[in-house]
């Protein structure tokens, strides 16, 4: 799994990455590959809360900057602004994404609903649809079902994983950011499946979540709208999902909908373990609903 990227042209940053990286002390190489997979956040960011974010302390944030001989943090960000100069932000997108709408309110409908059908349109493709069948045989066989999302994915993580488990496959979250991620990543097991969203750029609850998921044999299904995702060589299926125009606002409804396809797909092959799954949620319903009597 290669965490580094190439080093760019003028980028002083990714320049001394590639010459002096291997030869950090492993707390070291954390800190730096945080800040080199979210240079953006970075630049809001403390020696404190990057420190926060990589499990280490604000003193070896430190270290590791001058380890690249910068003068410190205030020297570092200087040299990430210019870095990500041509990155867009959510701002950014937005910007461009209201540019090219008019005032008229059906302009937009339009284009929410033209840019979801041709979405829906590109996941229905022959390739996709093979895929959320390899994806199906897979789950089949789940002791539980682990759903990475974080972001605005980790509202589609926790949707995901409501469903998978009332459909009678126990799932839970990977929707943390941090070291909070740690605490949910315990409950990781060798005979579970992973479903992962991701994009094209790296990120260490990726790569964390990923290398468990390696240590225990567990199968991986990734969600992506990017061929060139940066954990495509580590999924054992890859389900590609347009989320519309690359310099727009991301529509997280075609993800959505191959997570339901997923879900349904999985729920029609296992039928009766998903209808006697249902019966005892109803069952829970109906208890619950009673006038409340003593316990006996």
């Amino acid at each position: 799994m290669k965490a580094m990227k190439k080093a760019k042209k003028n980028d002083r940053f990714s320049q001394r990455m590639a010459t002096r990286l291997a030869s950090l002390s492993p707390g070291l190489k954390t800190v730096l590959t945080y800040i080199d997979e979210n240079r953006r956040a970075a630049l809001d960011l403390s020696a404190l809360e990057i420190a926060a974010q990589t499990g280490t302390s604000d003193a070896t944030v430190i270290r590791a900057v001058q380890a690249l001989g910068f003068e410190g943090l205030l020297d570092l960000k200087l040299t990430l602004k210019d870095s990500v100069e041509g990155v867009m932000s959510s701002a950014d997108k937005m910007a461009v994404t209201t540019r090219v709408l008019s005032d008229d309110l059906d302009s937009t409908i339009d284009y929410v609903l033209e840019s979801h059908i041709e979405s829906a349109n590109r996941l229905g493709e022959a390739s996709n649809r093979r895929a959320i069948a390899d994806a199906v045989a897979i789950l089949k066989n789940a002791g539980k079902i682990a759903v990475f999302g974080i972001g605005a994915s980790s509202i589609l993580a926790d949707y995901a994983a409501r469903l998978f488990t009332r459909n009678g496959y126990p799932s839970y979250v990977l929707n943390r950011t941090g070291i909070a991620l740690g605490e949910q990543l315990l409950a990781m097991e060798k005979d579970d499946v992973l479903i992962m969203m991701g994009q094209a750029n790296s990120h260490r609850e990726g790569v964390t979540a990923l290398e468990e998921a390696s240590r225990l044999g567990v199968p991986v299904i990734l969600l992506t709208a990017t061929p060139k995702a940066a954990f495509r060589d580590n999924a054992d299926v890859v389900i590609l999902i347009p989320r519309g125009e690359a310099d727009r606002v991301p529509q997280h409804g075609t993800v959505l909908m191959c997570l339901e396809a997923v879900i349904l797909g999985l729920a029609a092959m296992t039928a009766e373990k998903s209808n006697a799954s249902l019966e005892r949620l109803h069952g829970f319903y109906s208890t619950i609903r009673k006038k409340p009597r003593k316990f006996q």
